[in-house]
């Protein structure tokens, strides 16, 4: 049974210059973030630009995953479709390939209804035996889940009972949440790149699910906030959380984090698909600057 604790990283997907998926960076990511120590990996997620990959292109990441992972941790699987039937098929293939379990939002459709949401995540649930990761992320999805409505699915869906909150203010989100749901155990992780993490922990999180590209420093917020060192995890947060802003920038956030995933020698290419932003050479000079504050060494 997957623990739906610690931090999940989000896994990019790594192009070619020539704008192929680029399977052996996409190892080497696999590698940099499992050796980081990280409790699981998310395949196929909003920042592994999925809506810019083929179905073709979605099998190659999700084997190449699953393959370098090799069971070291467990992997969790974008489903998320606009359709239920789309999305069953979704999460049957990320089973049938040894997934852990499946990230979904809910379907993007104008008057989506409360219970259409909850409808939704119980045909998922009924269709695949996996445990589903509710992804609520209003920007990419276009429906804000009230906190009665995540504690109605985790009530009502039992294998839907972890959340991946990125509708700010998530810490107080997270508290609504948790007031809600009767003495249901649920799990929330934070997502947003990481920049509230500290925060939400504070208010019940259980940890993180989000692509930054230091996950030392993120495991290191989460250890010591665990360990009941507060002010040691607000120091380490505190002095990284300025590349966590920076990295988290709409519109050209992606092209940030795969820049310095590049300089950690990670992928081979830093491109994103047209039409992401790619990096301007202002952006790139206040990457070099942000970095000098970057203390992942001292982290752990």
């Amino acid at each position: 049974m997957t623990d739906f604790r610690g931090v999940y990283s989000v896994l990019p997907t790594p192009f070619t210059a020539e704008d192929r998926v680029d399977r052996e960076s996409l190892r080497a990511l696999v590698d940099l973030f499992v050796g980081a120590g990280v409790q699981g990996l998310t395949a196929l997620g909003v920042t592994s630009e999925v809506t810019r990959l083929s179905e073709a292109e979605r099998v190659q990441v999700l084997e190449t995953v699953l393959e370098r992972a090799a069971g070291r941790v467990p992997v969790v699987v974008g489903a998320t479709a606009e359709g239920t039937a789309l999305c069953i098929e979704h999460a049957r293939i990320a089973g049938r390939a040894g997934a852990a379990a499946v990230m979904v939002s809910p379907p993007r459709m104008p008057k989506l209804a409360s219970d259409a949401v909850v409808r939704h995540f119980a045909a998922l649930a009924a269709a695949v035996d996996l445990p589903i990761v509710v992804q609520d992320y209003p920007p990419v999805s276009g429906y804000a889940m009230e906190p009665a409505l995540l504690a109605r699915i985790a009530r009502e869906v039992p294998s839907a009972r972890t959340i991946k909150l990125e509708d700010a203010p998530t810490p107080l989100k997270t508290v609504r949440i948790l007031e809600r749901c009767e003495g249901v155990p649920v799990h929330i992780l934070g997502g947003l790149g990481g920049v509230f993490l500290l925060e939400e922990l504070m208010a019940g999180a259980a940890g993180a699910m989000t692509g930054f590209a230091y996950p030392e420093i993120l495991l290191a917020v989460v250890e010591r906030f665990r360990a009941g060192d507060v002010a040691e995890a607000a120091r380490v947060f505190y002095r990284n959380v300025a590349l966590m802003r920076f990295e988290f920038q709409d519109g050209i956030g992606m092209a940030i984090r795969k820049e310095v995933l590049r300089r950690r020698g990670a992928i081979a290419h830093a491109g994103v698909r047209a039409p992401a932003t790619p990096l301007d050479d202002s952006t790139r000079a206040a990457l070099d600057l942000v970095l000098e504050w970057v203390d992942p060494e001292h982290a752990r």
